[in-house]
């Protein structure tokens, strides 16, 4: 209970606070703030935990802190930290200064703690040879480092070994000079035994006319690694190798190295040596270099051994200096965020990994990623548009991944497969490629043309896709005419009538009214709705002559109007801690990246203005040219919108007069009503009169 009372900040001291990134936070400045952490009430944490490896960040301070050895600090391995320096410093404001050096003088030595340290220390300046009252983790290092030099020595001396190295004091060279031929001698014996296999074969197997032919005109000398890939010697089926002469310039020079190391000593006086010859050389430099292995592994182990007991009693004064060094970094990364916030140069967050250059930008905001799958499931509820980048240094020769968050500038040159540059915090760089996108607003302005570019690339796509079917289309007739025609020549008259029938059926089916129904009904509804519209505002648009610009004013607000307060909604909740969550992060307090603060996370590329012209650069209209055009289109559309509302052309059918269609059934009726005694009298007057039968 006592515990978690303290994690709840049961105490007396009174904190400052103030907000950082749009969030109150508690203010980490003073020594005597560090020294009270343990008062803090965790709920005011910005984080409650964070891992120890991929950080930018000494791992080896966060493994001396992580007490338990999970690979993870938490909240109370950070307090228990500072409780360990408030019982080693005298002073808590020397965190502050971020020394990887101490003076003896600031060490308690009434405490355990701080004798422990003391103690350590002594030892190490003494092993050194060192006398001062100052110590630094330099000196531990080099302390170290001879410690583990001494124990190889140790070994060794200890554990006698009786094999011999097959060259003496010159077996790595000799290792190393044989390594460097080894697979152009095999390629070599390989050749001669085709040449045995069929002898015709040995042009092809050696080095063609031809090809140095093709380099002649050129500096030989500067196409050595053109010759490089001829065979080492002429393959003949003898399969002898050389000694003495007839190696390809281009490896004489390690040649000569391999034979003064080795093959003069195994083949003195030799002109040539066998296959078998070299493999008895190859054994050799195999077993060599397998003792070593087996030593150096063996060595290294009981070394290792060595160093983990002897660092538990140096640990003490290694842990206060990189404490000293590094816990008031950790604290403005792992409390609060105010290194994120804070945008002075060399003050950039624990977790940013570097500058991703892309698109005329520099994005800072780029976090490595860990597990690709789990950081795409929740990266997306960050809000922020993110530039997932598979890295690769050749010169490192490493391979990681990255998320980069893109918080200014345009995105219609952003795509997948796109390559850029990365520069780690080490300023290595690397070869970038885009690999996924995840699509979140960047700003309001991108967001109003957000829906012009996204119909725009429907159009383009529509317009890219029907023009391929087309051309395929076009090939298909193509092809179908010359196979009609190489028909036609080689048929029968009945067979030749038979192919031009199908073919025209076929032609005939190519265009059939009904599946373009729905489109021209689609389109003559879309027409009949715009009238209808255009008919609506009409009375509002003739009332006042700007009114057509307040119409078009709300058409733009329309089309743009609903992308804009999305994105207006999700800026104002952008926030970093999914992507960290996503790295095993645990996130205890909103990270927001609003606007402002967005835009100096991605620097765009700012040009002077040119005042010279460009004589490569397109032929530019005149504007008062460009000025007469746009009034005349404009002057079209209000003359073309003005006759659509007062005289509804298209889309409105012509009135009927009701008068007239009323008319013309009164005139319908009379003639029915005449007509009809007409009729009824004629039956009358043709019809007989049956008279009554006489009984």
């Amino acid at each position: 209970m006592a515990k978690i009372n303290k994690l709840m900040g049961k105490g007396a001291y009174e904190w400052k606070f103030s907000t950082v990134g749009g969030v109150t936070r508690v203010n980490i400045e003073t020594g005597a703030d560090v020294a009270h952490l343990n008062e803090l009430d965790q709920k005011l944490w910005t984080v409650l935990s964070c891992p120890v490896s991929g950080l930018e960040f000494d791992e080896k301070t966060l493994r001396l802190m992580d007490s338990n050895n999970d690979g993870r600090i938490r909240v109370g391995e950070v307090v228990a930290a500072s409780q360990w320096l408030t019982k080693v410093l005298k002073d808590m404001n020397y965190l502050l200064e971020g020394k990887d050096c101490i003076d003896f003088s600031q060490v308690q030595a009434d405490t355990d703690e701080g004798k422990e340290v003391l103690e350590s220390a002594k030892l190490i300046l003494k092993q050194l040879g060192a006398e001062k009252e100052s110590i630094s983790l330099a000196d531990v290092a080099e302390y170290m480092a001879g410690y583990e030099e001494k124990c190889k020595a140790e070994y060794t001396a200890a554990n006698p070994d009786p094999f011999e190295p097959p060259y003496g004091d010159k077996s790595d060279d000799a290792e190393a000079a044989v390594n460097a031929l080894r697979a152009k001698v095999a390629d070599w014996f390989m050749r001669c035994k085709l040449v045995q296999f069929d002898e015709e074969a040995s042009g092809v197997l050696d080095v063609q006319v031809e090809k140095i032919a093709s380099i002649s005109a050129n500096n030989l000398a500067a196409s050595t690694a053109e010759i490089a890939d001829y065979p080492l010697a002429r393959p003949s089926k003898e399969a002898l190798l050389p000694l003495n002469g007839g190696i390809n310039p281009a490896w004489q020079g390690q040649f000569a190295t391999l034979k003064a190391l080795v093959l003069d000593v195994d083949f003195a006086g030799k002109e040539s040596i066998s296959e078998e010859e070299w493999n008895g050389v190859l054994a050799k430099v195999d077993a060599y270099t397998a003792w070593k292995a087996a030593g150096e592994t063996a060595m290294n182990e009981a070394v290792a051994e060595q160093l983990k007991v002897h660092s538990a009693a140096i640990e003490p004064v290694e842990k206060l200096l990189r404490l000293c060094r590094d816990f008031f970094k950790l604290l403005r990364n792992f409390v609060v965020f105010k290194d994120f916030y804070n945008r002075a140069p060399g003050t950039e967050a624990i977790f940013q990994a570097g500058v991703l250059f892309i698109d005329q930008r520099s994005c800072e905001l780029c976090v490595k990623v860990s597990d690709m799958p789990k950081h795409l499931a929740t990266a997306g509820k960050s809000g922020l548009y993110l530039l997932y980048c598979h890295c690769v240094s050749k010169v490192l020769g490493k391979e990681m991944d990255i998320a980069a968050a893109v918080t200014d500038g345009d995105i219609k040159e952003l795509h997948e497969g796109k390559n850029a540059v990365f520069y780690d915090r080490a300023g290595n760089d690397w070869d970038a490629t885009i690999t996924k996108i995840i699509d979140n607003p960047i700003s309001i302005r991108q967001a109003f043309w957000s829906p012009y570019r996204k119909f725009g690339n429907w159009v383009t796509e529509k317009i890219n896709k029907n023009a391929q079917e087309k051309e395929a289309k076009q090939f298909e007739n193509m092809t179908a005419k010359a196979d009609e025609t190489s028909t036609s020549l080689t048929a029968k008259p009945d067979e030749a009538a038979a192919a031009a029938a199908k073919t025209e059926e076929k032609k005939a089916q190519m265009f059939d009214i009904a599946k373009f129904a729905g489109i021209f009904a689609a389109i003559g509804l879309a027409l009949a709705a715009i009238g209808s519209a255009l008919a609506a505002l009409g009375g509002f648009v003739m009332a006042k002559w700007y009114n057509i610009i307040l119409l078009v004013a709300a058409v733009v607000i329309f089309i743009s109007g609903p992308s804009m307060l999305l994105a207006w909604l999700k800026l104002r909740k952008r926030n970093i801690g999914p992507l960290l969550n996503a790295n095993g992060w645990a996130i205890n307090s909103v990270v927001k990246v609003n606007t402002t603060f967005g835009q100096t996370l991605t620097s765009m590329a700012k040009f002077p203005k040119v005042v010279g012209k460009d004589p490569l650069a397109d032929k530019k209209m005149a504007w008062w040219k460009k000025c007469l055009i746009w009034l005349v289109v404009l002057a079209a559309l209000f003359v073309v919108g003005f006759r659509l509302v007062e005289h509804r052309w298209v889309w409105e059918p012509k009135p009927v007069e009701v008068e007239e269609v009323v008319a013309e059934e009164a005139v319908a009726e009379d003639a029915v009503a005449a007509e009809a005694p007409v009729v009824a009298d004629e039956a009358t007057e043709e019809a007989p009169v049956e008279e009554p039968a006489q009984e």
